[in-house]
């Protein structure tokens, strides 16, 4: 069986790309066996109109690949193009949709297109691209995701693979029994309270009978799970205002297993911001009331997603940064296919990234199985008067739970800037050496990135805010940080890095 994939866009715009892509998915290996690309170009010639038949094409492929740039096309009777038209067919006929918008500045596109672009971003997640390589790559990504959901490609999850080499004498014996303890007493796990260890991490799927345990297991009841995860680690940081730059009034790095990285990084939030306690009312209680700025079930919550769900094989990690207006967490993971950060404002089904991570977080109290960690998190937070949090799925998830506006700060802005959190790990010298000497002239990120040879965009971006906020680089395009043609340049610091490391050589 082959899927059917219908190549939208009969704009001259991307008719290079469309060709380009279709040759692409039927040569490539793996692509070419599960589906077959369509394009409106190749179909046969018939008495219908075209409009009819890119619609029909739109309606019955399996997968609608939509290309999206600055232009929005012919427009017929009713003001709606061919683009728009073909992806509100496949809409309502319940297709696949993979949508991909070419890089550029709001201003640029036409003012249909954006609106158009906007109306897709309400209903699935859509991904840019640059270039063709860009594109190849994306595509790529998001069909191999699509073979993996319809169980084509059978993969294990990160959390149950067993290819550490790490046996059950790596795990503590203390941190087994205080969760059958918990698991019992507070969730009523139906197990014996005396079980053996090994035994209870068979139940949970953790280890199998060679004695091999899942990496669930280490990041669990580790002795040292950043021995053999290091990205595993939680950074903490404080910021004195609304956007990255020293001074920096804390910074930690935690390591642990799950359930103390989250109890360190709660701690780490909780005891910097404002607490309120009034007078015991001595008529009743001597117990005072106490009241904190952000909720501590919220800001649980939502360091509780980040460590569950998080792309462990990312060499990115999870970091809290907490500025002057807001709370934001960063971890480096995806939505599942099919969710939107819209649709996390409402009921939605748990898919959890790390099923057996997530199985035993339950059981020891840190999450529910229904899918409600996002409204939880918003109840809460408006319950006490706060604005509403934003849940963003860019190259890496970002929850923003809103500060109190207080008197002397300025209005909070309606759009969460969209800021890199800064490196909390110093920048290895070769790498600043290395990208300070190829910028002796004018680079993109794209090329910095791979001339470091650097695949994880989480990781490049800490390097590069860490050499902008040192003044090392600067944008050339100061006032449009995401303009597309940006490039960074050496400041007068970096100039004389530059010659100081060409003279080491």
């Amino acid at each position: 069986m082959k899927y059917k994939i219908f190549i939208s866009s009969v704009q001259k715009e991307f008719s290079k790309e469309r060709r380009e892509l279709c040759n692409y998915i039927r040569t490539d290996y793996l692509l070419a066996r599960f589906f077959q690309p369509i394009i409106f170009e190749e179909t046969p010639a018939t008495e219908d109109s075209a409009q009819k038949v890119y619609l029909k094409e739109a309606g019955e492929s399996d997968i609608y690949l939509g290309l999206f740039g600055n232009l929005y096309g012919y427009e017929d009777e009713e003001g709606i193009s061919p683009t728009e038209r073909e992806f509100d067919e496949a809409t309502r006929n319940h297709r696949c949709r993979l949508i991909f918008i070419r890089s550029l500045e709001e201003e640029q596109r036409h003012p249909k297109q954006q609106k158009l672009i906007e109306k897709v971003e309400r209903q699935i997640v859509r991904r840019t691209f640059v270039d063709m390589a860009d594109l190849f790559h994306c595509v790529y990504a998001s069909l191999v995701r699509f073979l993996e959901e319809h169980e084509f490609i059978r993969i294990l999850p990160f959390d149950a693979a067993k290819d550490t080499g790490a046996g059950i004498e790596e795990l503590d014996e203390d941190k087994i029994r205080d969760f059958i303890r918990v698991a019992v007493e507070h969730r009523k796990l139906a197990l014996p309270t005396d079980i053996s260890s090994a035994d209870l991490l068979r139940h949970f799927d953790l280890m199998d009978e060679q004695g091999r345990i899942a990496n669930a297991a280490i990041l669990l009841f580790g002795k040292k799970p950043q021995k053999y995860f290091l990205p595993s680690e939680v950074k903490c940081v404080q910021f004195y205002g609304t956007v990255v730059e020293k001074p920096m009034p804390a910074l930690h790095v935690y390591k642990g297993d799950v359930f103390e990285l989250v109890e360190q990084a709660v701690d780490f939030v909780m005891s910097r911001i404002d607490i309120w306690t009034g007078l015991p009312d001595s008529y009743k209680t001597a117990q005072a009331e106490t009241k904190m700025e952000l909720p501590w079930k919220a800001v649980r919550e939502a360091i509780v997603n980040a460590v569950c769900h998080r792309d462990y094989t990312s060499n990115g990690s999870v970091q809290v940064i907490l500025f002057k207006d807001r709370l934001e967490i960063w971890n480096p993971g995806t939505l599942p296919q099919g969710l939107t950060p819209e649709k996390l404002l409402e009921p939605h089904p748990s898919l959890p990234v790390n099923p057996l991570l997530a199985e035993a977080m339950f059981w020891k109290g840190y999450i529910e199985r229904v899918g409600s960690g996002t409204e939880d998190i918003i109840r809460q937070c408006e319950q006490i008067g706060l604005r509403s949090p934003e849940f963003h799925a860019e190259d890496f998830m970002r929850v923003v739970i809103w500060r109190p506006v207080k008197n002397d700060d300025v209005a909070t802005p309606k759009v969460t800037p969209k800021v890199t959190p800064k490196v909390i790990s110093e920048v290895a010298p070769k790498v600043t050496s290395q990208i300070v000497l190829y910028c002796s002239v004018p680079r993109t990120s794209r090329e910095i990135m791979n001339h470091l040879g650097l695949k994880d965009k989480m990781h490049f971006h800490h390097v590069l805010t860490r050499l902008l906020t040192s003044e090392i680089l600067e944008p050339t395009q100061p006032n449009s940080r995401r303009s597309p043609t940006q490039k960074y340049r050496l400041t007068a610091k970096g100039e004389e890095m530059r010659k100081q490391f060409e003279q080491e050589d």
